[in-house]
């Protein structure tokens, strides 16, 4: 018994374990990894580059295909679980695509962002860039939506989801380019393209938990 409680003691001086952060990755099927198999999406490349570099985080695939920023904003709710400590928004694609009003989407990413702000959640707003077929004005306001908002609430900004693309060698102007790293549809990357977008978004997300661990 003596040993037993010398031991105790002993734990009780101790520091606790510190638990692992908890990402929550709010998306669409950028986020969701569509067309790949379990294991070559996003999140499951990002966890791994993560793993590697060291840091203990668990990312949550809050990813659904075929979600705008509405859809992300009506989900909010249930994806942030109380074990969420910081947040990745990965929205705007499918708004993009569709044509919709870059205000829209302004909204909706806002709404979103004030929540996490509500709740002391850190963020990485990772930012869509509009192709020019909507017209010059359309591109212009759409574009300016992400580092607004990153700036209004003191998020972190990634500039462009497929920017890793772009570093790998990729023209983004030039689907030609793109179609080692893309699949067959030219809009979602395969599991090779992923593993380059992990490279340019992996630092990101280390900034982001380092937000949550002071």
């Amino acid at each position: 018994m003596r040993n037993v409680t010398i031991a105790l003691i002993l734990l009780a001086g101790l520091p606790a374990a510190a638990e692992p952060v908890t990402v929550v990755a709010l998306g669409d099927s950028l986020t969701a990894g569509y067309g790949l198999p379990e294991g070559e999406g996003l999140v499951p490349q990002l966890q791994g580059w993560l793993a590697a570099q060291g840091a203990d985080a668990v990312l949550v695939n809050a990813g659904v295909s075929g979600d705008t920023t509405a859809g992300g904003r009506a989900r909010l709710d249930w994806a942030l679980t109380p074990e969420t400590d910081a947040l990745i928004v990965t929205l705007g694609g499918n708004d993009m695509l569709r044509g919709l009003p870059p205000a829209e989407v302004r909204a909706n990413l806002d709404a979103i962002l004030t929540a996490a702000d509500q709740r002391g959640l850190p963020v990485l707003l990772v930012a869509m860039k509009a192709p020019g077929n909507w017209g010059p004005d359309y591109k212009a306001e759409f574009d300016a939506v992400y580092p607004d908002l990153a700036a209004a609430h003191g998020a972190l900004l990634m500039e462009d989801f497929f920017a890793g693309l772009a570093a790998a060698g990729a023209d983004p102007a030039d689907p030609a380019s793109l179609s080692a790293w893309m699949q067959a549809d030219g809009i979602h990357p395969n599991a090779k393209g992923v593993a380059e977008i992990v490279k340019a978004l992996g630092p990101k997300v280390q900034e982001l938990i380092g937000r949550v661990q002071g």
